[in-house]
């Protein structure tokens, strides 16, 4: 018990820019959410404190982890672990590709882990593995994706295609609200390596329970699954997760941004396919110049969370605070703009989509 209490008042510590609610203070069904994440994962991730001041969002970004990772109803937990850690890659999120490679220590072998955590897909020694790694690194380049057969069918789409999306979403936050690295950067090559087996080994029960799909489900009232997220109607419970936590999503964005800001990104999504935006944010602030003065903060957070979220830093956090101090409506924003980013990634792969072929992308609303 002392040892899970000072291993959450690190994870708490390792949030930047939002105060997260300490487990004791939990109460409704943020509470619920935290002791579900705790009876799963061990104790409360960071991932799920940097949502907790908006208990609807820290509820949302469970539901879609949890029913598509974690229940292996058609696909196995290593090759879940090794599609997330190729979607980590390509959104260059450092923390989660730690996280991830870690399990596939023990799920899977260390040389394939490696492998992937080095951008080497074409080295995983596992033809299946590798298959739906190389895959997944590329499945928010439609063209490039649709390019090979994919490496799965319409039993296992909900639940892999579900791990991309749930992936990109995560990775953006990410990236804007965790420390770089969830192992220590000091550690050499060999000493990050020492360091998974170890914490492999002590993550393997949680590794490899059996997880039954659905019960997270209930956090959140249901709703519709939205236009473009078909691919999830195999699995009863990701799509309750998918339209439930949407809703959620689309409610923090009406919440906290303009329809000129959301119209704007919507805008600008429906014209990528993937692509990288660069080191420079020129794109990005010549986007936003039409937009009021007031309004150029949020935006310029917006559109740097949904396409270079590595980009989002101090200066930018600042800008937005300077107009929006609340914990909330930076939460509200940022969620918004992963999820919209994430969803139409996910929507290249509803049924409509894959018929109609790369040069005819189906997006999200």
């Amino acid at each position: 018990m002392v040892v899970k209490r000072i291993a959450a008042s690190v994870i708490q510590r390792q949030v930047k820019y939002v105060t997260p609610v300490p487990v004791a203070a939990a109460d409704g069904h943020l509470a619920e959410v935290y002791r579900q994440v705790a009876e799963e994962m061990g104790l409360v991730v960071p991932p799920v404190q940097l949502h907790s001041p908006v208990p609807d969002l820290a509820s949302a970004y469970w539901m879609i982890m949890r029913e598509t990772l974690l229940p292996v109803d058609m696909v196995d937990r290593e090759t879940k672990e090794a599609v997330a850690t190729a979607v980590a890659v390509a959104n260059i999120c450092p923390y989660c590709v730690d996280m991830h490679s870690l399990g596939m220590y023990e799920l899977g072998t260390e040389h394939d882990a490696e492998a992937l955590v080095a951008d080497k897909v074409e080295d995983v020694a596992d033809a299946r593995t590798r298959a739906m790694a190389t895959w997944a690194r590329i499945a928010h380049q439609p063209e490039a994706a649709f390019a090979v057969a994919l490496p799965f069918g319409p039993v296992e789409r909900a639940e892999l295609v579900g791990v991309v999306v749930a992936m990109h979403y995560l990775s953006r936050m990410v990236n804007v609200f965790l420390s770089s690295f969830l192992i220590p950067p000091r550690l050499n090559a060999a000493g990050r390596r020492r360091f998974k087996r170890g914490a492999s080994v002590m993550l393997r029960s949680t590794l490899r329970a059996d997880r039954p799909a659905g019960r997270s489900v209930d956090l959140l009232p249901p709703a519709p699954l939205p236009a473009g997220a078909e691919w999830a109607a195999g699995s009863r419970a990701i799509a309750a997760a998918v339209g439930r936590a949407d809703a959620a999503f689309e409610a923090a964005g009406t919440r906290a941004l303009t329809p000129a800001v959301r119209d704007l990104v919507r805008r600008r999504l429906g014209r990528w396919n993937g692509e990288e935006t660069g080191l420079s944010r020129r794109w990005c602030e010549r986007l936003i110049e039409d937009l009021p003065e007031a309004e150029q903060a949020s935006g310029r957070l917006a559109l740097l969370t949904a396409f270079a979220s590595y980009q989002v830093d101090e200066h930018v956090i600042r800008e937005f605070r300077a107009t929006a101090p609340e914990d909330t409506a930076l939460l509200d924003v940022t969620a918004w703009a992963s999820w919209i980013t994430a969803r139409h990634v996910g929507a290249w792969y509803a049924p409509a989509a894959l018929a109609a072929g790369p040069a005819k992308p189906v997006p999200g609303r």
